[in-house]
């Protein structure tokens, strides 16, 4: 599903980033190697707590008395020390405080710690009051002064042991955390740092924050970290503390941005490593994996926020179909539904192998969940076959994924992409309005846009499809458009990584083609989403938001691959049939308004002159497999827009040609 690339650290002077280690704990490398055993945590917390809540008894008792003891004051601390400190114990097991290591304490455990030592000793006074020989036997103030001195060394004694860890650690190890600079300023960036900072397993430690244009703040000190000035300073300031990784949040920075980071750094030598994203690395967890850069992060822009509510009330305990189940929206269509818990997830596709992978790759999520799954082998456009499936499986949510995609491929073979995407279209969508599906979501793509392409074109008159049958059903049609989705089979970055590996050329049909890019989860959300927001007819349109040089692409993959620019060779080698140079998300006469999700738009169109669902499409249809130029003529007369040169044998010899760069 991801594209996967290397760091951007020509392999020079610093060593492997894999080889660094983890730190580890220094206190606990300071006991005896039985100490250290997992199970022996619990008996070795009792016994130290046993000790220090009867020392610190004895301090508060005799504290009451300024230190002045006789005969009676003495026998009553011996007949009262079994019993405070038992109680005590007792409160602070069930408080949970005998359940972790010193290391890792946090201002939340010293709040509960707080917590456990004034129900001590409200627990204290009361045995004492009601259930000891004379009540009322210990005095207030001893009980007071107990509270708060055990506030004060069980938390001191906490922070020192993790204080001692976090600044020990490497010299007991012998392993030395290398300087890292954090890119960003601001209150989160600052609990960020403060969280590598405090966990030995990280291999670095954050040094210096720089600020970017929006949250440049300088002289300010966050998390312990000085912001010590501007991203455009990362050199200067790397040099000055001895700095060899830049940590960026995943979606901190824009592409832009994060380019002209790389750039800086690539002529430093330093290494630019992605950290999760915030929700993630401040999710509690004693560890915050760092990764290299991947293409996607060039491409970023705001991380969508699913209105998960909304979906979770459309497929929570439903019966779900996706259609083209194995391919890569498909897939992550379902990867993504059994996260709201469907009841049941019907996967259905027509090559056994990719639906035998993500069956088995779903199937412990699902068993785990609850959810059942079934497995169709099956065409869309095989009309029983989808009756007896409708039949039998009852979908009531229906996400059509299924399509021939590939520009070049379909230009030689027209009537497969009229079967398959009009024909099948028709079959899974007419069949949803026959049986009474609830809700049945088309996935679309920006080439349905004023089509130049067969491809295109069937898309197009797919949408139609849908659209007409939203004028008179129950169920809620609706069609979800969107451009080119980052790592998809067949698409431009595995082919670019490719030709990388085997040291060039990169192919690439025009300097000047540019595409919209999502990575695929992000897009099958908001397909989840726009499906929770359909009341029937609508054509949502997902932001890409802006179009990427393809140029740009190729380059960026090329530094990400390690290599200096201008290694890797360029071969244009012209546009194929049926592509453009600029790809389009709405018609001219698309009005779009906004939704209540701010990353999806809806596309009305002014109602279409003639219906396609019958006679003209059946027409269409008849001739998929005898007439070639009746096929083309037969797009024209519906499409009048389409255009376009339908030579087989310049559009085949392109298509098995090395020229396989620009994604469909």
């Amino acid at each position: 599903m991801n594209d996967h690339t290397t760091s951007t650290q020509t392999p020079s002077a610093k060593k492997p980033y894999a080889q660094r280690g983890h730190l580890p704990n220094a206190g606990l490398q300071l006991l005896p190697d039985v100490l250290r055993h997992p199970a022996m945590r619990l008996p070795l917390l009792l016994v130290l707590h046993t000790i220090l809540f009867t020392a610190i008894y004895a301090f508060a008792y005799f504290a009451r008395f300024n230190f002045e003891l006789n005969e009676s004051r003495t026998r009553l601390f011996w007949s009262t020390i079994g019993p405070v400190v038992l109680l005590k114990l007792v409160v602070f097991y069930f408080g949970s405080h005998f359940h972790g290591w010193w290391r890792y304490v946090t201002f939340a455990d010293l709040r509960s710690l707080l917590k456990v030592s004034l129900m001590s000793m409200v627990s204290i006074a009361f045995v004492d009051y009601f259930f000891m020989q004379f009540s009322g036997a210990i005095p207030r103030l001893a009980i007071v002064l107990d509270t708060f001195t055990t506030i004060l060394v069980i938390g001191g004694l906490r922070s020192l042991w993790r204080f001692a860890d976090e600044s020990f650690a490497s010299v007991v190890s012998g392993k030395t955390a290398t300087p890292a600079i954090l890119i960003g300023t601001g209150h989160r960036f600052g609990q960020l740092a403060s969280q590598i900072n405090s966990n030995p397993a990280m291999p670095c430690r954050v040094k210096a924050l720089l600020g970017t244009d929006s949250d440049f703040r300088r002289k300010a000190i966050m998390g312990g970290v000085p912001v010590m000035g501007h991203i455009s300073d990362v050199v200067q300031i790397a040099n000055k503390i001895g700095a060899v990784d830049i940590l960026v949040p995943s979606g901190s920075l824009g592409g832009k941005e994060l380019r002209k980071l790389i750039a800086l750094c690539n002529e430093a030598e330093l290494t630019v490593r992605v950290l999760p994203r915030f929700e993630d690395a401040m999710s509690g967890g004693s560890k915050i994996p760092l990764r290299p850069l991947d293409i996607k992060d060039l491409l970023k822009r705001d991380p969508v926020q699913l209105d998960t509510t909304e979906v979770a009330k459309l497929i929570a305990g439903k019966r779900v179909l996706v259609t083209g189940a194995g391919g890569s929206i498909g897939s992550e269509i379902c990867r993504q539904l059994l996260n709201f818990n469907p009841g049941e997830l019907s996967l259905l596709g027509r090559g056994e192998n990719r639906i035998h992978a993500i069956l088995h790759e779903l199937a412990p999520i699902a068993e785990e969940k609850a959810v059942t799954l079934h497995v169709e082998i099956g065409d869309i456009t095989d009309h029983p076959r989808m009756d007896r499936l409708y039949r039998e499986r009852q979908p009531e949510i229906v996400f059509h994924a299924a399509a021939h995609k590939h520009v070049p491929l379909m230009e030689m073979h027209p009537g497969e992409a009229v079967k398959n995407n009009i024909g099948g279209t028709q079959n899974i969508a007419s069949l949803a309005d026959q049986y009474g599906v609830g809700h049945f979501v088309m996935v679309s793509t920006d080439k349905a846009v004023n089509p130049t392409s067969v491809m295109g074109c069937t898309k197009h008159l797919a949408e139609r499809v849908v659209y007409d049958l939203a004028q008179s059903s129950h169920t809620k049609f609706a069609v979800v458009r969107f451009g080119n989705v980052l790592g998809s089979a067949g698409s431009v970055i595995p082919r670019f990584q490719e030709q990388i590996r085997r040291g060039g050329p990169i192919t690439i049909t025009d300097e000047r083609m540019t595409r919209y890019f999502m990575s695929i989860p992000e897009a099958s959300q908001l397909v989840l989403q726009s499906a929770s927001m359909c009341q029937g007819g609508e054509i949502f349109v997902l932001d890409m938001g802006d179009p990427v040089r393809i140029v740009q692409l190729a380059e960026d993959l090329v530094t990400l691959s390690g290599l200096p620019p201008g290694s890797i060779e360029f071969d244009f080698v012209g546009v194929r049939p049926g592509e453009k140079l600029y790809e389009e998300l709405y018609f001219d006469d698309e009005a779009t308004i906004a939704t209540s999700h701010p990353k999806v738009r809806a596309a009305y169109a002014s109602d279409f002159q003639d219906r396609i669902v019958g006679e003209p499409l059946d027409r269409l249809l008849e001739i998929a497999d005898l007439d070639r130029s009746g096929i083309f003529n037969a797009l024209r007369t519906l499409v009048p827009s389409y255009h376009q040169d339908n030579s087989p044998s310049k559009a085949e010899a392109l298509a098995t040609s090395e020229n396989q760069a620009v994604t469909q």
